[in-house]
């Protein structure tokens, strides 16, 4: 009987000692942080809509391949962009994009090299 509970006690402390043990090993290792989000962010000078490739296109946020070439589209039959809110009149760009691209585009008229 006395094997037995002194069986119990060394099991139990055995079991106390490791979760112990685990508990300190996690504190010792670094906090990791979540993977950072990557943010796309648009180009440092505003795009001319006028010019732009589809590649330069394709630097804005949201902007993807389909989209800059509904943009070119646009521009090739439409001719080039008067004001930047005619962005809008491109399918896929409402008012929500538009409003987060205003910042990121410009509207000149291009260069007599560029037509």
């Amino acid at each position: 009987m006395r094997r037995s509970y002194v069986s119990i006690v060394v099991l139990v402390a055995l079991v106390l000692g490791l979760g112990a043990l685990g508990r300190a090993q996690d504190q010792e290792k670094p906090q990791q942080k979540p993977p950072a989000r990557v943010v796309q962010q648009g180009p440092s000078t505003p795009i001319n809509l006028n010019t732009a490739s589809s590649a330069e296109l394709e630097t804005l946020p949201g902007i993807g391949p389909a989209t800059a070439a509904r943009i070119i589209e646009y521009r090739q039959k439409n001719g080039s962009f008067k004001k930047i809110e005619d962005l809008m009149n491109v399918r896929g760009i409402g008012e929500k994009s538009f409003l987060k691209l205003k910042p990121l585009v410009s509207v000149a008229p291009p260069k007599s090299s560029e037509r």
